[in-house]
């Protein structure tokens, strides 16, 4: 269902309009600016209904900030008789249509109905336009699942704007490359990126990296030292863990954030910097601003434009390509000095190695707790193993070959490596054997765990060739 944005500070409007397009949408309403701001941090809209004369900031400062944030749901202008030209000049601001107080109810009704569905319309063709193209990366992000080619698309959007941005996701999803990417396509491009890790510097320490020092500030500041916001102007920083900032730093980073000014430890001159925000978090900000340990005014700060990261088990479709991607990164980086040395040596430089079936299939059927990182440690972990061209499921790191051993049984017989009767019997093996160790082989708890009699348990680990360990097999 649509979501429509009414944006005005008179009661009796708001009340018109919410009944009024009720049956065409998900009709929500905002008193402000600030507060139709923060709806748009919570969800974007479909279409906004935007009146130009408001108490604090107009509708005019609305719209410069929907550009920023690259929001490009259409807007109409709700205006008085007497401030058309201002309309006029909202219009030029990006407004889509304007309509005058008192306005004629059915004609503005039509009207959403139609921008609503001129704004579907350029969605899809936007999708269509990346299917055809089948996108499958941006920047060194890899994947080709819905909910990728959907970041895909924010970050492009994002990365043309000013506004600053908060990514938001899971240890290992990959918070660090989106910041990357959005600084590379934007016009910061050719200026530094600097990369802050909040949460590895220590508490005394980070106010100083952060901001810079001058000589004699404290013990050992033997010299001035730039921070790593004056050496990020012109350019993007990315405050990666930033909920793990101390108080005190929080209320520095706002005032900087604010005024594009700060001053270094131990100096009283301020220092004017042109720095674009990225920051990040594997936390729940809203929650620790309940809780009181982080600023509400900075989380709105940096939570301008939000985006959330999904973890990799919800977009397993993006496994295998993000393995191979991997496979073969990490292979062309050490590519070079290998052949090098193998040239030098006069020896041949062996093949690209390959991921099998129960490999891949087991990548897939793992959960991926550490996510993107974690696979990718685990294709390294491969590679070093492997002793053929192939890497196997022996060579992946035991918590994956173990816990996705059944869809790489699922994997070798969707490719013909096994029988449906072999497989099976795989199967069933690898179940018992798996609940035996978590028992330490005792048979009666084995059985009981399974929901069976020790007697059927023994009688399938005859058949299946499992050896019974430990010499006590009961009690």
């Amino acid at each position: 269902m649509p979501r429509i944005l009414v944006v005005d500070d008179e009661p009796g409007v708001q009340e018109s309009l919410r009944m009024l397009l009720k049956s065409d949408g998900d009709v929500t309403i905002a008193g402000d600016v600030d507060a139709a701001l923060r709806e748009i941090s919570i969800s974007l809209p479909d279409v906004v209904l935007l009146d130009l004369v408001m108490p604090g900031r107009s509708g005019l400062d609305l719209l410069e900030e929907l550009s920023k944030r690259g929001v490009r749901a259409p807007v109409i202008v709700l205006t008085a008789t007497n401030t058309v030209s201002a309309a006029v000049q909202a219009m030029k601001h990006g407004a889509a249509d304007f309509v005058t107080k008192p306005f004629e109810l059915e004609a503005l009704r039509i009207k959403v109905r139609n921008l609503v569905q001129k704004h579907d319309l350029e969605r899809e063709v936007e999708r269509l336009r990346d299917e055809v193209e089948d996108r499958q990366q941006l920047g060194r992000m890899v994947g080709r699942s819905t909910a990728m080619r959907e970041i895909f698309r924010a970050v492009e959007r994002i990365a043309r704007a000013e506004a600053t941005v908060l990514v938001t996701g899971e240890s290992g999803t990959g918070k660090e490359l989106v910041a990357r990417a959005i600084h590379d396509l934007s016009p910061r491009q050719a200026g530094p990126f600097i990369a802050v890790n909040c949460g590895a510097i220590p508490s005394e320490l980070i106010e100083s990296e952060l901001f810079g020092h001058e000589k004699g500030a404290f013990t050992g500041a033997i010299d001035r030292r730039i921070g790593r916001i004056e050496s990020a102007n012109k350019g993007t920083l990315f405050l990666d863990e930033i909920g793990e900032l101390e108080p005190a730093v929080q209320v520095k980073l706002l005032r900087a954030l604010q005024e594009r000014t700060f001053e270094r430890v131990g100096s009283s001159a301020s220092t004017t910097v042109d720095v674009r925000i990225v920051a990040a978090t594997n936390r729940d900000l809203a929650a620790e601003v309940a809780a009181g340990r982080f600023r509400e005014d900075l989380y709105y700060r940096v939570a301008v434009v939000p985006v959330k990261l999904p973890p990799l088990r919800d977009r397993r479709e993006d496994i295998r390509l993000l393995a191979q991607t991997f496979l073969t990164r990490i292979q062309l980086e050490r590519g070079g000095a290998r052949a090098a040395a193998n040239a030098a040596a006069g020896t041949a430089t062996p093949p690209p190695k390959k991921l099998s079936a129960a490999a891949l299939g087991a990548l897939e059927g793992y959960r991926w707790p550490g996510n993107v990182r974690e696979l990718e440690n685990a294709i390294e972990h491969g590679l070093a193993l492997c002793e053929g061209d192939t890497i196997e499921l022996v060579d992946l790191p035991i918590s994956v070959a173990r816990t996705g051993q059944a869809e790489a049984l699922r994997e070798q017989w969707r490719q013909g490596e096994r029988s449906f009767d072999e497989t099976v019997t795989r199967f069933e093996t690898e179940i018992l054997r798996e609940a035996l160790e978590s028992h330490q082989w005792n048979q009666t708890r084995t059985a009981t765990a399974l929901g069976i009699t020790r007697r059927v348990l023994k009688l399938k680990m005859d058949k299946l060739g499992i050896e019974s360990r430990g010499g006590d097999e009961g009690d």
